[in-house]
């Protein structure tokens, strides 16, 4: 009897002990498609090759998972499992599976989706940063960050800043900007990779090519006709800025 009392306590005992489950609450980025962009120049190459989910949004208090691949923003709740895994339901009666593994957060492969890792963001964005920001801010320091000089073009021998909240100095014309990461912009520019430049409430699309530390930007010319989806291929150099 003994013996079975003193299994019970050191059972209970070594059970009081286990850690709990990590808690995965936070915004988790793609920080993989971020460093294939950086270190290859080309944007849609690095987000269709590690995306194309580029941050998730977990709340582990109302069991709520939200992703954002840069377009779409989708809302799920989800059950962890036994094996501690989270099963993610959309309303689309679709389901993914997070999981925590290195201090990354691993969504498995689906039918929908291959496996994707993601980190947690160095910083959040204000509560009221539309969803996906995180990334953008991220993505936008590491690809843009820094000084550039214009080598070519108006305003030759400026500085230029792009900011990680997408505002813009130094480029004449243009107070704001954004990198297109995927749906119609996407799809309009084609192979291109494509920015919106705009001042004050006027903005147009650009095809830009950023190689090492130059960032060539090209007026985007429409072959579709008028009653078309805008079919955009690159027309003439309008700046050539340097990273110093």
């Amino acid at each position: 009897m003994r013996c079975l009392f003193a299994a019970l306590f050191f059972s209970a005992l070594l059970s009081g002990c286990a850690s709990p489950p990590a808690d995965p609450s936070g915004t988790w980025i793609n920080q993989a498609a971020i460093d294939a962009a950086v270190e290859g120049g080309n944007l849609r190459e690095a987000l269709l090759a590690y995306g194309p989910n580029l941050e998730w949004q977990i709340d582990s208090q109302r069991q709520q998972a939200n992703f954002s691949n840069g377009f779409e923003h989708d809302e799920g709740t989800f059950a962890r499992s036994a094996d501690g895994h989270l099963r993610v339901n959309f309303y689309a009666e679709s389901q993914e599976s997070l999981s925590l593994s290195n201090n990354q957060l691993v969504q498995a492969q689906s039918a929908t989706w291959p496996e994707q890792r993601f980190v947690r963001a160095a910083a959040t964005p204000g509560p009221l940063a539309p969803p996906g920001s995180s990334f953008e801010q991220a993505l936008y320091s590491a690809y843009l960050g820094g000084t550039w000089v214009i080598e070519e073009g108006v305003g030759e021998g400026g500085l230029v800043l792009f900011q990680a909240d997408g505002s813009l100095q130094g480029l004449p014309g243009a107070d704001r900007y954004a990198l297109c990461l995927a749906g119609d912009c996407a799809a309009m520019s084609g192979e291109f990779d494509s920015l919106w430049l705009q001042l004050a409430d006027q903005g147009q699309s650009w095809i830009f090519e950023r190689e090492g530390k130059q960032l060539r930007i090209f007026e985007a010319l429409n072959r579709a006709q008028i009653d078309e989806m805008p079919e955009y291929y690159k027309g003439e150099l309008r700046w050539l800025l340097k990273r110093r």
